[in-house]
């Protein structure tokens, strides 16, 4: 009978959910637990509906207590530090460079624009 009781076995299934590329992510938290949310937005075109744009969205939500958040962020730095290592340094993509860039001045222009009321001091 002992015998029967340790050749106990567990029939187990795993669900290993599909691939996702995130291109956002948002953290958020409370006091018991970090939500981290990415998402993957997708502009969609719908042939049946031409006049209104489509956008698909789909997001993932990963929650954790404040003790595993921290346990990624050592587990996310320790592989970036190796990934250096081993490729070089992550550098922001040129295209990026070039989006904020513009984006900064076209900021600063419609700022120069602006007349600010002379009640604002």
């Amino acid at each position: 009978m002992e015998e029967q009781q340790q050749k106990k076995s567990i029939n187990m299934g795993i669900d290993d959910g599909e691939e996702f590329f995130a291109h956002e992510t948002s953290i958020n938290f409370n006091p018991t637990q970090f939500i981290l949310d990415f998402r993957c937005i997708t502009p969609r075109i719908d042939p049946r509906s031409s006049q209104v744009p489509f956008v698909h969205l789909k997001h993932n939500l990963v929650m954790v207590d404040p003790w595993h958040a921290k346990e990624i962020l050592r587990v996310l730095t320790n592989s970036l530090e190796n990934y250096e290592k081993q490729f070089g340094k992550i550098e922001q993509p040129k295209a990026v460079k070039k989006f904020l860039d513009k984006q900064k001045k076209a900021v600063k222009e419609t700022t120069e624009k602006t007349q600010t009321p002379s009640y604002l001091g």
